[in-house]
């Protein structure tokens, strides 16, 4: 999974799949680079080389701005998600439900207040885009606590509390 990976290894990768000649004639480097990316960094061995990836997290990291990742996201013919890092340390499931359930019904009506006069305006647009970039954080970072088991404790608890309403 590339969520896992280190830069170079994500290139090494990259390169059992395109020839690193192609790339290399591609974009006017050199094919040594193209094979120096692919290798992990090693500052006393002078081996790798501060590769494009690296240099993307680099620049982010200086500016703190997320418009990199979504600036490549969009090439990529995708979308860059934000996580938040508050759900995924949450129990709490019906609160996060609901705030999901929240954030999608202010979306539509957002959609829906821009619609009504059958023009959606850029001012309009952008806001439906806000909300809708909200929702999606809001929803991945309760499948992330879902997928990290973060609610189970909640499911243990309601799983007790039927076993002691039955006896």
């Amino acid at each position: 999974m590339v969520v896992n990976m280190e830069s170079h290894e994500l290139l090494k990768d990259l390169l059992k799949q395109t020839s690193a000649k192609q790339v290399s004639g591609d974009m006017g480097l050199s094919l040594s680079l193209i094979y120096k990316w692919a290798e992990k960094p090693s500052a006393d061995a002078g081996s790798g080389a501060v590769n494009p990836l690296d240099r993307v997290k680099q620049l982010m990291e200086i500016t703190g701005d997320k418009r990199v990742a979504q600036w490549v996201a969009k090439c990529a013919g995708g979308f860059f998600i934000n996580n938040p890092a508050a759900l995924r340390d949450s129990d709490e499931l019906i609160p996060a439900t609901n705030d999901i359930v929240r954030q999608f019904a202010d979306m539509l009506g957002v959609i829906a207040s821009a619609a009504s006069d059958q023009e959606i305006t850029d001012a309009e647009a952008k806001s439906i885009r806000a909300q809708w970039e909200g929702l999606k954080s809001v929803t991945e970072g309760f499948v992330q606590a879902a997928e990290a088991g973060n609610f189970s404790k909640l499911k243990d608890e309601l799983t007790h509390h039927q076993d002691d309403s039955a006896a």
